[in-house]
């Protein structure tokens, strides 16, 4: 089998090696259900509770305040339709959300606040929206776009929020920001963070949201009373463990991480454009990345498919992603293309390279090699 240059880092992170130690202690030695009155279900409970306070510390809030989930999907799902069932009103969410926070908002007839070209989100726009929206229940930014990497200004959007809507809760999905950003200082400015635990090191199928003192959410999942009856349901607990490990190291190692991965990133982006010719870097201006998560490259080629080019790195041993939805077998543009105003034509070639703690300068090699002939041969078929 030809070796794998892993760079779908945005879909889900290798597991660090840490978190399987520690999420293979717990399911070997502590058998105990944290809900239980026994030295079993105490220790089980220990766990819970270290690791709350692990999460507490990297994400800027309470012990309390963490309710463990399973992901991202539903740690955002919670958030939108739980803040709105508690107290009523409108929901505004942002044009390139996430569709574990886009679709819950549009079954509710939310609002959209549109962004500009390179995925920022248009603060006048959102301020017009409040203004003129009836009862804001709930806003909606995510910190990190999980297509193209935009780094949001959450503290611009929570000064909006309180100025217009002072009753709204303000929720950020920060699930694809925590390898990248300092979540407690970025959303510091926010009523609820969502995180997912594969998105930095984690396992699969564990999450959590962050709910701020004073801040109403109706369960989504009820017959138990956990989390402090706003999540029921057994505790994952060995995954909560790993998750605490994953998101720990994740905070100790990101200066040095993060400073290694952006010149992976760049080294990937800078060879492509130079090696395919009229690639186009999604919403980047004279070659700024500066408001760019570090491990998140995205590129359109015109006159591609993304499905046709995704088979082929795949066939190289390079696993991408097309950052974009494929419905009945014709490739859509992503929505968060569409509305970052990307030329339909240039969209549906995107292709999504993502980096991770793992990333090596091999993988980049591989990218630099397989992408430009790939993209040519496509080209030479047409």
């Amino acid at each position: 089998m030809t070796p794998i240059a892993y760079l779908d880092c945005a879909a889900s992170m290798p597991v660090r090696q840490e978190a399987v130690a520690e999420m293979t202690r717990v399911l070997t030695e502590l058998p105990g259900n944290p809900s239980g009155a026994h030295f079993a279900a105490r220790a089980a409970r220990r766990v819970l509770d270290d690791a709350r306070d692990v999460l507490s510390e990297v994400l800027g809030a309470g012990p309390g305040d963490i309710v463990f989930t399973g992901g991202g999907t539903e740690a955002d799902n919670l958030a939108v339709l739980g803040a709105q069932a508690a107290r009523g009103g409108t929901v505004v969410v942002s044009a390139v959300e996430h569709p574990a926070v886009r679709d819950p908002a549009a079954g509710l007839d939310g609002l959209v606040a549109p962004v500009g070209c390179s995925g920022r989100i248009d603060l006048d726009a959102l301020a017009a929206l409040l203004e003129a929206a009836d009862d804001v229940a709930l806003v909606s930014v995510m910190l990190v776009n999980n297509e193209v990497g935009t780094i949001q200004p959450i503290a611009e959007v929570a000064d909006v929020v309180r100025r217009l809507a002072p009753d709204a809760v303000l929720h950020t999905d920060a699930v694809q920001a925590l390898s990248w950003v300092d979540v407690a200082e970025a959303a510091a400015g926010a009523d609820l963070i969502s995180v997912s635990a594969h998105k930095f090191g984690g396992p699969k199928g564990v999450g959590a949201l962050v709910v701020r003192p004073g801040v109403k959410v109706a369960a989504r999942q009820i017959g138990g009373g956990q989390e402090r009856d706003r999540r029921s349901g057994t505790q994952n607990v060995a995954g909560v463990a790993a998750m605490a490990t994953a998101a720990r190291l994740t905070a100790d190692r990101r200066p040095e991480d993060t400073e290694r991965i952006a010149g992976l990133r760049d080294r990937l982006a800078d060879g492509l454009l130079a090696a395919v010719p009229d690639a186009v870097e999604t919403g980047i201006t004279d070659g700024d990345r500066s408001g760019r998560a570090a491990g998140l490259a995205h590129l359109c080629f015109p006159g591609v498919e993304a499905e046709a080019l995704l088979f082929l790195l795949d066939q190289a041993g390079l696993a991408a992603s097309a950052a974009s939805s494929c419905a009945s077998g014709a490739a859509e543009p992503s929505p968060v293309l569409a509305a970052m105003g990307v030329p339909r034509d240039q969209a549906t070639g995107s292709l999504r390279l993502s980096l991770g703690w793992a990333s090596t300068a091999a993988d980049v090699d591989r990218a630099l090699e397989a992408v430009p002939a790939a993209v040519a041969r496509l080209r030479a078929a047409r």
